[in-house]
């Protein structure tokens, strides 16, 4: 390369370094023009070495100007960023900090309102001796059905209902299975209460859900009889529900409870008078219940002439819509956050 054309690039290097330097060192918007008209502008430093580039041997031109581009963008680039930073630093007058931003949101964790009920309805039965128990959710039909005086002819295991893993195994259609866990491995007295998931072959709508939480609860000693077992829910309701409601039994049937019977306490959105949430009955069931039916004992080895003793079971979720009066038994399981967000 010739002497000409070697003293542009040492020119164009030097512009690029200067250049640099004087936009870095640029503390506010005029001092930055001015480092722009001194180096980018039409009679600029950098225009003045480009205008001469027609001066070098042709062999050398295209050397020269790639480098002049390379500076011009280089520079261009700078001053953009200079420009940003004096921008921002503008509007931050308080230590680099802006202050008209708007906060970033943080993310706040809770406890499922059906969660909260579980423990709190656990919290309800410990006052009266209740242990809080788990149990399996894959069970055999015999702890599922059979052993709960519940023949596997009867609707209650019919395929339509039941998750069959093989022909001995489900998935549990109720907490009761780990009722009859429980006596076996324990002798009266027994007082426990079985939370967890149940499965059933049911449609995912507004009331029914194909895997759903359910309390269990249970029982057994000398002398229980139907008046301690009514006393145990009226507490019950009493300290869930509120003082002010109301409760009652409704004669019913379940295989493994004789008597049996559903609880219904009065509405909490009517009141009692009547609206869609309770079918314009003025009460609303949260469980069905019963005393132990004398065959269970039998299967699980307690002697039925000693010992006698009383169930129940309720869902949870089906109490949480009723306590946050919420329509759709669907937003309880789909995680939406901006519902879920309104319990935390």
């Amino acid at each position: 390369m010739t002497p000409a054309g070697a003293s542009l690039l040492d020119r164009l290097a030097g512009i690029g370094a200067e250049g640099h330097a004087a936009i870095g060192e640029a503390s506010d918007a005029a001092a930055l023009e001015s480092a722009r008209v001194e180096y980018l502008g039409r009679n600029g430093q950098l225009a003045r070495v480009m205008s001469s580039i027609g001066t070098v041997e042709p062999a050398a031109r295209r050397e020269v100007g790639q480098r002049a581009n390379a500076v011009k963008t280089s520079l261009s680039e700078a001053l953009e960023r200079q420009d940003r930073h004096l921008a921002a630093a503008a509007r931050a007058p308080s230590g680099g900090v802006d202050l008209t931003l708007p906060a970033r949101g943080r993310w706040v964790g809770g406890v499922h309102p059906v969660t909260r009920v579980i423990d709190e309805i656990c919290d309800i039965f410990a006052e009266l001796g209740f242990t809080r128990v788990l149990g399996p959710e894959v069970e055999s039909t015999w702890y599922n059905f059979t052993a709960l005086n519940i023949p596997l002819d009867h609707p209650a295991a019919d395929m339509m209902d039941t998750f069959y893993l093989d022909d001995d195994t489900v998935l549990r259609t109720h907490t009761s299975p780990v009722q009859a866990r429980v006596m076996e491995a324990f002798a009266p007295p027994v007082r426990v209460v079985v939370p967890g998931l149940a499965y059933r072959r049911d449609s995912f709508d507004p009331s029914h859900a194909p895997a759903f939480e359910q309390i269990e609860g249970l029982a057994v000693d000398e002398g229980v009889d139907f008046v301690e077992f009514r006393a145990a829910i009226q507490h019950f309701v009493r300290h869930f529900f509120g003082a002010g409601t109301k409760s009652r039994f409704r004669p019913s049937f379940y295989p493994f409870t004789e008597p049996s019977a559903e609880v219904d306490v009065s509405c909490a959105v009517c009141r009692g008078s009547g609206c869609p949430t309770c079918k314009r009955t003025g009460w609303i069931t949260i469980m069905g219940s019963g005393m132990v039916d004398p065959a269970v004992f039998e299967a699980v080895g307690y002697d039925p002439e000693r010992y006698t003793g009383y169930a129940f079971g309720m869902g949870p979720a089906r109490i949480a819509m009723v306590r946050h009066g919420i329509p759709d038994m669907r937003l309880l399981y789909e995680g939406e956050m901006s519902f879920l967000r309104q319990f935390v």
